[in-house]
């Protein structure tokens, strides 16, 4: 059984993600680094919706099918559990189709080795 889904949950953790390497998509741009300190049994991502993206009710929705589509490729797709992750959400994630996005992050995570 693979192990639990953790979020970070420091700034400094979130500012040390930002200055990592970044694979990018019309969807979503996902941080990922090594960072020391954390748990590689455990698979850390974060996920960020703006403010300029909406209201608290679109940003919770983009956050809740991040969250959820990560869940389905971490039991699918062999994820690095090395680095961490922050998933910083675009404008065109809220207007477009569930599958449609998954593919593409499903497409972005095979690609971080």
């Amino acid at each position: 059984m693979k192990s639990k889904i953790t979020s970070l949950s420091k700034n400094a953790e979130f500012k040390s993600l930002l200055s990592g390497k970044k694979i990018s998509n019309k969807y979503s741009s996902i941080y990922f680094k090594k960072l020391s300190g954390k748990n590689s049994n455990r698979f850390n991502i974060s996920f960020v919706a703006k403010k300029k993206l909406g209201n608290a009710i679109i940003r919770n929705k983009i956050k809740r099918r991040l969250r959820n589509i990560m869940n389905e490729a971490y039991k699918k797709i062999d994820i690095n559990l090395n680095y961490s992750y922050l998933l910083v959400a675009k404008k065109m994630i809220f207007d477009d189709k569930y599958t449609n996005i998954k593919k593409n992050l499903l497409i972005d995570f095979k690609k971080i080795k």
